[in-house]
């Protein structure tokens, strides 16, 4: 009597899938968390502030952390020039950008060591502007000075802990060289439950920018004709 071959037990494929989702999601959370741990040492070319609210030109507590901590780096020459971004939310009679430039101005740093992105609402869009800005000032320095810069520019990431990993990313990805620099004095750092929030929205964040950022490539569109999220 021949024997009947036992099959092999498969869970069906939906379970499969979804729990494949919630191994990649969790891995994500930790390598979240682990990056925002992080904080580099040494010179870069520049300094890179992540937008954030202002208030009739007035910094947001987020923002004026984040503004404080860029202050610090270039007060102790980690980089010579500092790249604000952030755009204008509706109602904003100024940018974040231009609200972060008289923030610091007032607190000595020259107007012509400061660079502008006030465009970009997203983080997404406000990385990209900010590589091209660094690329415009390359070109615009004398043929002597620029060949003995490197093609990438280094750049300290200056924005909450949570953040990094994602602007990491993005700055690759735009062409420049990362150097993590959290700033822990953010009122989001101060409480826990809203840090690990923000680290489970960037759970999500960070694979949908990679993919935006890919399907921008691939079709050839522009960050900047993507509505705000």
């Amino acid at each position: 009597m021949e024997r009947v071959a036992r099959r092999r037990y498969r869970p069906p494929l939906i379970p499969r899938l979804i729990g494949a989702v919630l191994v990649g999601w969790g891995l994500c959370v930790a390598v979240i968390f682990g990056w925002s741990r992080r904080a580099a040492e040494g010179h870069a070319d520049a300094i890179v502030v992540l937008g954030a609210a202002q208030y009739g030109g007035r910094p947001s507590p987020v923002l004026r952390a984040r503004l404080d901590h860029a202050l610090a780096l270039w007060k102790s020459d980690r980089a010579d020039r500092v790249v604000l971004t952030g755009g204008r939310r509706p109602g904003d009679l100024i940018s974040e950008a231009a609200a972060g430039r008289r923030y610091l101005v007032r607190r000595g740093v020259p107007t012509q060591a400061i660079l502008l992105e006030p465009a970009g609402r997203t983080s997404l869009a406000s990385m990209e502007g900010a590589a091209e800005l660094l690329k415009a000032w390359r070109d615009s320095l004398p043929a002597a000075a620029r060949d003995t810069m490197p093609s990438r520019p280094s750049v300290l990431l200056v924005s909450d802990p949570f953040h990094m990993l994602r602007l990491d990313v993005l700055a690759r990805l735009h062409g420049l060289r990362p150097l993590p620099s959290p700033t822990r004095t953010s009122p989001i750092s101060a409480n826990r439950a809203v840090a690990i929030e923000y680290m489970l929205r960037e759970s999500i964040a960070l694979p949908t920018d990679v993919a935006l950022k890919f399907w921008l490539v691939l079709t050839g569109g522009s960050v900047n004709a993507l509505p705000p999220r």
